[in-house]
């Protein structure tokens, strides 16, 4: 069992049992198994919006018990709840898992993946403090009203074809 708590101070138990693959699968839309092709960790890692829902029908018999719909826990997901909701999540998933092998595999994807983005946020914020991504919105920016500029030089009664001033 993994914990997380939400902005609202709550704290919400992650049991992963059939039981529980079962309800995401059914309210969220999305099958907790099918881990072949990976679809999975990106569904969760690029969408918060389907993470809130898995995690909603996951912790969803403790969310009857006190209450909670599922607008109420969505209100209460954003900024770091949801890193650590998703990182409970995510361990939780991979010790669900009967075959350690299995759960091994699993795991370096997911080390695989933090690692991408760690490199991928680096190279984001070296290219701001270099000022590269400045620049080219800088440039972007003058080759738009460049165009604008020379667009709008030409505004006026467009040159009529030669067929018809003749006649």
């Amino acid at each position: 069992m993994r914990t997380f708590k939400d902005n609202a101070g709550r704290t919400w138990t992650i049991s992963l049992t059939v039981a529980a693959v079962k309800r995401v699968r059914d309210l969220a839309k999305l099958d907790l198994l099918d881990l072949a092709n990976g679809r999975v960790f990106e569904r969760l890692v690029a969408d918060p919006v389907t993470l809130c829902d898995a995690l909603y029908a996951a912790c969803k018999p403790q969310a009857d018990a006190e209450g909670i719909t599922d607008e109420q826990f969505g209100e209460a997901m954003a900024g770091d709840a949801i890193e650590h909701a998703s990182k409970a999540l995510v361990e939780e998933l991979i010790q669900f898992f009967p075959n350690a092998r299995e759960r091994a595999a699993l795991s370096r994807v997911v080390q695989t993946m933090d690692a991408a983005m760690d490199r991928a946020r680096s190279t984001v914020e070296r290219r701001i403090e270099s000022g590269e991504i400045e620049r080219a919105i800088e440039l972007a920016t003058a080759d738009t009203t460049q165009a604008t500029t020379a667009g709008s030089s030409s505004i006026g009664s467009p040159e009529l074809p030669v067929s018809i001033r003749a006649a």
